[in-house]
């Protein structure tokens, strides 16, 4: 149940981040549920290893390469899936960074059932 709930939250978060960048164009909320689901395949997949094999080049920059990992991957998707397009660098690449901060929020606040869940943490005397 949690893994449908987190790939409605993701492509949700993708059709928030086509309204607000120019450059990344969601035709439909089937689109959005395939480019989540194969954004996550990829993700889980092709990230580490792709990340491994560019850590000097990350350790370098001080970290700020994974930013343009995560631009290149969402280009890839966008290439996998009809009705899902990034066009630009810059727009895959500011795409990426306000996906990865929206959908972090989106989930950071539901739990595995679906409910919006807000912790306050409250100091004890």
């Amino acid at each position: 149940m949690g893994f449908l709930i987190r790939l409605c939250l993701n492509a949700v978060a993708l059709l928030i981040v086509s309204t607000v960048i120019p450059g990344i164009e969601v035709h439909g909320v089937l689109p959005a549920l395939s480019a989540a689901l194969f954004l996550g395949i990829v993700n889980a997949v092709l990230r580490p290893v792709i990340v491994i094999l560019t850590l000097p080049l990350t350790i370098l920059t001080l970290g700020l390469f994974i930013p343009l990992i995560n631009a290149f991957l969402l280009k890839l998707v966008s290439l996998m899936i009809r009705g899902f397009e990034v066009h630009g660098f810059w727009s895959a690449v500011f795409g990426a960074l306000l996906l990865s901060l929206v959908s972090g929020l989106l989930i950071f606040f539901t739990n595995d059932r679906g409910r919006v869940e807000v912790v306050v943490h409250r100091r004890r005397r």
